[in-house]
């Protein structure tokens, strides 16, 4: 008999799109959920829009990205805005313990599937909510994505060089900080419903998920009304503290240097050349005040050694460095690797492709990721006859209806990024 996973039961309709929702309902399928995914031909997620393709051809079913954040689900396509569509839709609703939805305030309750209607079907659901800015408050109803959203929680303030502009950070940052919290909340939910047989109502607003990991510029302002702005590689209270060219074509290595213990390592490393030993250098105040110069020298020692040569040399003398990664780097680090990071599973239409692994290991509890991102309605079958109880009779009715929606109902699919 295999291991019981933690989540075996638990059953979620995953009426959600883009980026943070889909990932919190990846942990829970990863974790023994069932998670049915409900998309429409016509409006399909976003995700399945962004390259990478497969083979650079754009399709729906053709993202590595789209797939990436749906390991373990079931997909059916369903076009609830028809009242047969609905229809079903609250069958899922009555089925599930859990409700997922990530669109702008108002829109569910407009299709007659916010929390207030869905509570009527299943008085015990949770429906969780998420979106750029909360359900309500002056702001609720502006729409942003996650790269907006890194703006609004300020990241772009602080991210880039100093004499520069703010510089987006090439992804939409909080999308990656806002499933974990929501991830925990919908635990949290779970347990509070086995102790009291009630469910709950969600509302997360991912600017201030966000906003959680600005937290000491947060409370330097609170404490000294001191505003932080970009300051490139550097920190307050670290030097050496920055990114090294090592040897190779953009090949790099961070350094960053805290104690007055790791700087005389850091001396021992690199030689202990006459310059280090130079009093403007002796503390950090000092090399605070020259530190354009000492990084300067630094890159002179550094750029004579790969990288990982730089990495190594440090963290044996307890300076803490690493290798700036690529990709490739990625795929082919031991630890990485170890730790069985990446999981290789067969897409109907990319093929085999690697899959992340939950960052974290439940001892008792391992997560099982057996089932790739899916082609949108490949599990139509499965869920509307094995878990809706629909003949085939009914099911061919409703593709004719155009309720179970087709590749027929696809617009154009030309990539956003």
């Amino acid at each position: 008999m295999g291991t019981r996973q933690v989540l075996e039961r638990i059953k979620v309709a995953d009426f959600s799109w883009w980026g943070v929702a889909p990932q919190a309902c990846r942990e829970l399928a990863e974790h023994g959920a069932t998670v049915v995914r409900i998309e429409s031909h016509r409006h399909p997620d976003g995700l399945r829009t962004m390259v990478p393709y497969k083979d650079d051809i754009p399709g729906v079913d053709r993202s590595a990205f789209g797939a990436a954040y749906n390991t373990n689900k079931y997909s059916i396509s369903l076009d609830f805005a028809q009242p047969k569509g609905l229809e079903i839709a609250k069958k899922l609703v009555q089925w599930a313990d859990i409700f997922a939805e990530s669109n702008a305030p108002g829109v569910m309750a407009k299709l007659g599937l916010d929390y207030e209607s869905c509570k009527k079907i299943k008085p015990d659901i949770i429906y969780f909510s998420t979106c750029a800015q909360g359900q309500y408050g002056p702001h609720h109803k502006l729409a942003l994505s996650g790269a907006h959203s890194m703006y609004v929680a300020g990241f772009g303030e602080v991210t880039g060089w100093p004499d520069r502009g703010a510089v987006w950070t090439n992804t939409s940052y909080t999308d990656y900080i806002s499933p974990w919290y929501l991830v925990t909340a919908v635990i949290g939910a779970l347990l509070y419903r086995r102790k009291t047989g009630k469910g709950m109502y969600l509302d997360q607003s991912q600017l201030e998920a966000g906003i959680t990991f600005l937290g000491p510029v947060m409370l330097d302002y609170a404490v000294n009304r001191r505003a932080a702005t970009r300051m490139g590689n550097r920190i307050p209270y670290a030097a050496p503290h920055g990114a090294y060219r090592c040897q190779g074509d953009e090949r790099w290595c961070v350094i960053a240097v805290f104690t007055d213990e790791e700087w005389k390592a850091f001396c021992q490393v690199i030689g202990n050349p006459d310059w280090a030993h130079d009093e403007k250098f002796a503390t950090l105040l000092g090399r605070k005040e020259n530190e354009d110069e000492l990084d300067r020298l630094i890159e002179e020692w550094t750029q004579n050694y790969a990288p990982e040569k730089v990495m190594h040399i440090m963290q044996a003398a307890g300076v803490p460095a690493a290798v700036v990664q690529n990709a490739q780097d990625i795929f082919e680090d031991p630890q990485v690797k170890h730790r069985e990071h990446f999981r290789f599973l067969e897409h109907k239409v990319i093929g085999r492709h690697a899959y992340n692994a939950p960052a974290y290991r439940l001892s008792k509890s391992p997560a099982n990721i057996w089932k790739a991102g899916q082609v949108l309605g490949e599990d139509n079958e499965y869920v509307y006859k094995e878990i809706l109880g629909l003949s085939d009779e009914d099911i061919s009715d409703l593709v004719v209806e155009g309720v179970i929606t087709t590749e027929a109902d696809l617009p154009e699919i030309t990539g956003l990024y």
